[in-house]
């Protein structure tokens, strides 16, 4: 779509990072001294560990086959200011020391964006309700939630319908407690964009039954609960924005197959499953066929995707 976009590793399992990086290349980033230390927990560790310095951008590492695309690394070890930001989060009043903790990534991540004129930062958060999901959660613009059809998504969209809006409620309630400090979370709060099921099998080229039935009773809870849940909060563009777009009152954007056979290839080649080259597909005959076929109608997905996105008032 030709826009510089960053990528932001806020998984301490760093799975992004080693994807962008490959295995070789993630082993020598953390290794060498001279990037070693260019990543998402060294970006905050000014503010978490007291130094008498300022959180400043650093160079990121650029894809090799899309020069518009960057990745803010990740830290294995993120999670060890976990507890500092749960007590700044927590607190009923805020040391002058640890105003600055909830807005620390916010700050890197703008700061970043504006030394590479980055159009969008795509923010992937691990699968917790951690304090740093919940700061990073409210750094954001708008969100997407992915959803595997299972019974365990049901469970977690009930539980996201109500947690979120939690998080954008403390925010709310808690903006002048943090007056005066150098690092501040934005003031509005992040907007339901939608839902893709993914990761789905399928047969003539439809869900099977089962997970169709899974993703239908998906839908209607997104539609049910959680998008008024999250319009009692301001978390949601108006009805015109989405119909504009093209996003149904589901709220769904696309419905992604599992990969099946491009995943460990690209996983092998750290590039998209769209991005694979005819070589790197490594089959011959019928199966080279179908594979070019499924890398084409993935790409036409994640393109129909962007577009929708793109259509937003982000």
């Amino acid at each position: 779509m030709g826009h510089r976009t960053l990528l932001v590793d806020g998984d301490p399992q760093c799975n992004l990072t080693s994807l962008f990086l490959g295995a070789e290349g993630f082993d020598r980033y953390f290794t060498e001294e001279a990037t070693s230390n260019k990543n998402i927990k060294d970006g905050v560790a000014p503010v978490f560990e007291g130094q008498p310095i300022q959180i400043q951008a650093f160079k990121c590492p650029n894809a090799s086959r899309n020069r518009n695309l960057y990745l803010l690394p990740g830290h294995m070890n993120l999670s060890e200011y976990e507890a500092n930001l749960s007590f700044a989060l927590g607190a009923t009043s805020v040391l002058s020391a640890l105003k600055n903790l909830p807005g620390a990534y916010n700050h890197l991540i703008e700061t970043i964006c504006e030394q590479y004129d980055i159009d969008y930062a795509i923010i992937d958060l691990n699968p917790a309700l951690s304090a740093l999901n919940q700061v990073l959660f409210l750094s954001a613009d708008a969100f997407v939630i992915p959803l595997n059809p299972d019974c365990f998504a049901k469970m977690a969209l009930k539980s996201l319908s109500t947690i979120l809006p939690g998080w954008v409620n403390w925010s709310v309630k808690n903006r002048d407690m943090y007056d005066g400090a150098a690092y501040c979370l934005p003031s509005k709060p992040p907007r339901f964009v939608g839902v893709i099921p993914q990761r789905f099998n399928i047969r003539n080229g439809k869900p099977t039954t089962a997970y169709a039935i899974q993703i239908s009773e998906l839908l209607e809870i997104v539609k049910s609960d959680v998008v008024p849940s999250f319009a009692r909060m301001g978390m949601t563009f108006s009805t015109a924005d989405y119909e504009a777009a093209g996003i149904p009152e589901n709220r769904e954007l696309m419905e992604i197959k599992d990969f099946q056979g491009l995943s460990p290839k690209s996983q092998k080649y750290s590039v998209p499953v769209y991005a694979l080259t005819d070589a790197e597909l490594e089959a011959q005959g019928a199966a080279l066929k179908v594979s070019k076929s499924n890398r084409k109608e993935f790409g036409q997905m994640y393109e129909e995707i962007c577009k929708k996105i793109e259509l937003l008032p982000i």
